[in-house]
């Protein structure tokens, strides 16, 4: 079914105050999940709102919890997620990134005590709507093992890179396997084959089953020994930053999966240094699509082309909700 993105967001407003919510978490905490949907990320958009309904109950998500200032240091500024909506806390502290970044060029905000952001790449659009070059990442709880490894002990840490540019932003969110458990959670409900290999199956070979995948909890790490590397320095910084937790003192639980650590900066603004990136991410982009595709009907998209495709349909048609999905978000409660 396709459901017109007021309507939805209203919905969710509705179940955020029957859980506790006052008037504006609610309608930041809603616009935000309905944006995600809307954006063709279902995987974390209101698929994910059963279980961020059920950590709500539970206690481990506050839900009128504000981010609070505990240290600063020029452009540099820690804050405490107390353990608030993870997607709320997120938008507030790109939003004070920016802020910063308006007078000093730049700005960060390290994020301790908050929860899963659900899309990180929301912060990105944020960022570069406003005209900034974004970067923020997460660490997660230990989901994904290290090259070499056969069980999870680094995070999967996602991290998004944005550029402004007025035609549409660059937008790159990744997560630290070749796909993210969402995305593999999507492919299998579907009853899809993943396009390459994502994973390792109980024999310990590659396989394009999510299942299987699933089943081991053996994703593979984008670039092998390098993503893993890099998922792990990651989180190092960004505890480091913000005083907060590392992937290795985070339950292993999904739906315990609390405490976690934060990064978001904001840099410049559009034409800060004389040269507006919308030149150079028009040249790039053409330069990038003359490259002689490798299949037929095949096309080379920059990173966030397809998003501003979906975000149009969407709007257009409505945007596509699973039915007992959308008969259960009024229960949550």
């Amino acid at each position: 079914m396709r459901v017109p993105f007021p309507e939805l967001t209203e919905r969710l407003t509705r179940a955020l105050h029957n859980l506790g919510f006052e008037h504006e978490n609610a309608a930041l905490c809603a616009r935000l999940f309905a944006e995600t949907t809307r954006d063709g990320v279902y995987s974390h958009g209101i698929r994910r709102f059963p279980r961020f309904a059920a950590m709500v109950r539970s206690g481990l998500i506050q839900p009128n919890a504000v981010p609070l200032r505990t240290a600063s240091c020029g452009a540099l500024e820690r804050w405490d997620g107390r353990s608030g909506p993870g997607n709320t806390n997120a938008w507030r502290s790109m939003e004070r990134a920016i802020e910063l970044a308006r007078t000093s060029g730049i700005g960060c905000v390290a994020l301790a005590n908050t929860n899963h952001w659900m899309r990180g790449g929301t912060c990105g659009w944020q960022a570069a709507d406003a005209g900034f070059i974004g970067i923020c990442w997460t660490n997660t709880m230990p989901n994904l093992p290290p090259w070499g490894g056969t069980t999870p002990t680094i995070g999967n840490n996602p991290l998004v890179l944005a550029v402004p540019r007025p035609t549409g932003p660059i937008v790159l969110d990744i997560a630290m396997s070749q796909f993210s458990y969402g995305a593999l959670e999507s492919y299998r409900d579907r009853g899809e084959s993943l396009p390459v290999p994502g994973g390792f199956d109980r024999a310990g070979e590659l396989t394009r089953d999510p299942g299987a995948i699933e089943a081991t909890q053996r994703p593979l790490p984008i670039g092998f020994w390098k993503g893993s590397g890099l998922a792990f320095i990651l989180d190092l910084i960004g505890a480091a930053l913000s005083g907060g937790r590392a992937t290795c003192e985070i339950p292993s639980d999904p739906l315990r999966e609390t405490g976690l650590t934060q990064v978001f900066i904001a840099i410049g603004g559009a034409g800060t240094f004389g040269r507006s990136p919308d030149d150079i991410a028009n040249a790039a982009i053409q330069f990038l699509q003359s490259s002689q595709p490798a299949g037929k009907g095949t096309r080379i998209r920059y990173p966030g082309e397809q998003t501003l495709r979906i975000r149009a349909e969407n709007m257009e048609h409505g945007i596509p909700v699973d039915r007992s999905i959308w008969e259960g978000i009024d229960a949550a409660r």
